[in-house]
């Protein structure tokens, strides 16, 4: 998939573990889990919102476009 997801990266930068960000987003730790592995099919700009806000950065430091060469 194109979109990669560098959740994982900006936890690890902010020393912050999954479980804190999914009690802050009040999210299930699994939920939380499928978007950072990159098995969730979508995400709501509202939850974007919020784990940027958490995490104090931009959807850009999370979310990353990758040109799959064919």
């Amino acid at each position: 998939m194109p979109i990669v997801v560098n959740l994982d990266v900006m936890l690890a930068k902010r020393k912050m573990q999954s479980k804190e960000l999914a009690e802050i987003l009040d999210v299930t730790p699994a939920n939380l889990s499928i978007l950072k592995t990159g098995k969730a099919k979508g995400i709501r700009f509202d939850s974007l919102a919020a784990i940027c806000k958490a995490l104090n950065c931009q959807p850009g430091d999370i979310l990353e476009f990758v040109d799959e060469v064919d």
